[in-house]
């Protein structure tokens, strides 16, 4: 889930931008150090979209550059376990595959993939094959899938999320329109 977020910290702004205004100054320097960043408990950081600093700021011994109070707005990814979320399938492998999900990568373990234990994964191929060849899930595809967990390593700036497919109504978005047509088609019947 994408997220507005209002944040405050210090921000340093170097002597070669004491030309601009004090604002898009900061506003430079908070867009590289924050964007793409991971916080941990928030999000993966897209984009830094204003910001008010303080006009005072201070000095400090041995150091050109002036330090600022600022408040910034942020759009933050934040996936939150349990939400549903769509995204395109970027790779295919024996161990599961991975489904891009706008600013991250989602990973859906092989186990996870279909509700059917009988899954083939074909490498040379890059698909996922269930219910005898009826059901094929390849590079390219967009699916639906929930978030079952989520992993922040600050050091290493990543954002991991674990999901799921196994549930109804969630997989190849091609596989979930048959699947309501059918119900469709069956409450029909039964009128």
């Amino acid at each position: 889930m994408y997220k507005l977020i209002l944040l405050e910290d210090t921000v340093k702004i170097p002597p070669k931008l004491f030309g601009k205004p004090l604002n898009e100054a900061a506003l430079e320097v908070l867009k590289e150090d924050f964007e793409g960043r991971v916080l941990e408990g928030i999000g993966l950081v897209v984009s830094v979209l204003g910001a008010e600093v303080s006009e005072e700021g201070y000095l400090t011994f041995g150091d050109a550059g002036s330090y600022h109070q600022a408040r910034f707005t942020a759009l933050v990814f934040s996936p939150v376990n349990q939400e549903v979320v769509e995204g395109e399938v970027v790779l295919v492998e024996n161990i599961g595959i991975t489904v891009r999900l706008g600013a991250v990568d989602g990973f859906i373990h092989r186990s996870q993939v279909f509700p059917s234990k009988e899954v083939i994964y074909d490498r040379d191929q890059g698909v996922v094959i269930a219910e005898s060849g009826k059901r094929i899930i390849r590079r390219g595809d967009v699916v639906r899938a929930r978030v079952t967990g989520v992993t922040y390593d600050v050091q290493r700036g990543q954002l991991r999320v674990r999901l799921t497919m196994r549930q109804p109504y969630l997989g190849k978005l091609e596989h979930i329109k048959e699947l309501i047509e059918k119900q469709k088609k069956g409450e029909k019947d039964a009128s």
